[in-house]
């Protein structure tokens, strides 16, 4: 159980009732990074592919068009396969 929660296929009423268009932009080129999540975040992906391995869990590939949802306190390492860009909300 890796904690993370993914929706392959959100339709444009949930992104639309979520206000996806309204979160910030995040972008970064092909890189491989640790990260811990403070709080819980949500993001959709725009643009690109990652996997996301938790410590201690089984690799979560990424890929545009995906709604992904991170658990406070999740430490994992991210690896971007394609340049990334992601709308992300915390809480």
């Amino acid at each position: 159980m890796t904690g993370i929660i993914v929706d392959a296929a959100p339709g444009a009423r949930r992104l639309a009732a979520l206000g996806v268009d309204r979160w910030p932009l995040w972008e970064t080129g092909v890189a491989e990074f640790p990260w811990t999540y403070a709080e819980t975040e949500t993001s959709y992906i725009l643009e690109g592919r990652v996997v996301v391995t938790p410590q201690g869990g089984e690799p979560v590939a990424l890929a545009a068009g995906q709604l992904a949802t991170f658990p406070a306190g999740l430490a994992c390492t991210w690896k971007v396969i394609e340049p990334l860009r992601k709308r992300y909300r915390f809480g």
